[in-house]
């Protein structure tokens, strides 16, 4: 997978500026690096189908498959339980109903403080909540880094439609670089496939939660 480009939206503090940080975004960015399709090629191929229809497109499961398993690899924990923010909502037949933020794809804690991963596999929608998660995580002192993984529209167009792709998210960019943060690291790491062909099966899509964990576990199995 294409490392393409990478947009800083906080960098501020000792933290940003230090070795250790360099480090742990290198091994971040050399995972990423790993994300491959078919399985066991060891590069990121496409087929060139368009996600616009149903039934056609590609999955996205991969994108983080692989990547997710050497970072777990490196002593991360993934789908990491962080309770970033209070649940909210409203009581309702004996116990308190509502949403928080939730997990977080890949964590691991450093001395300096908690490094969280996100990959984006859902819509424009699913973007801002990602990065307004990490930028919580951020402005509450409960993360010191936070990544979100996402496409350009060169890969988006051929994955489910409506996925979460850096050109509808740089309109927003001026308002997470002005958060009141005085240490942190808040980036967006753009990608794109190394290749297209009609010669690679593809992806599968799962047709709900269960079947896309299902599809994940296989994959990080079979890599």
């Amino acid at each position: 997978m294409k490392i393409v480009e990478t947009v800083v939206l906080l960098d501020r503090g000792p933290f940003a500026a230090s070795q250790e940080w360099t480090a742990i975004r290198d091994t971040i960015h050399s995972a990423i690096a790993e994300a491959e399709w078919p399985v066991g090629s060891g590069s990121f191929v496409i087929h060139p189908e368009s996600g616009k229809k149903s039934g056609e497109g590609n999955g996205v499961v991969p994108i983080k498959a692989k990547p997710m398993k050497l970072l777990l690899e490196d002593g991360w924990t993934l789908e990491y339980p962080w309770e970033v923010a209070t649940k909210t909502g409203v009581a309702g037949k004996g116990r308190r109903k509502g949403t928080r933020p939730g997990d977080i794809d890949a964590a691991k804690a450093f001395p300096e403080g908690l490094v969280v991963v996100e990959w984006e596999t859902g819509n424009v929608s699913s973007s801002h909540r990602a990065i307004n998660k990490m930028a919580l995580g951020l402005c509450a002192k409960k993360c010191v880094a936070g990544v979100l993984v996402i496409p350009n529209m060169k890969l988006a167009q051929y994955l489910t439609d409506r996925i979460g792709n850096i050109e509808e998210i740089r309109p927003y960019i001026p308002l997470w670089q002005n958060l009141s943060v005085e240490e942190g690291v808040l980036e967006l790491v753009v990608i794109e496939q190394d290749g297209e062909s009609t010669k690679v099966p593809r992806i599968p899509k799962g047709k709900d939660g269960r079947a896309k964990e299902a599809m994940l576990a296989g994959l990080v199995a079979r890599s």
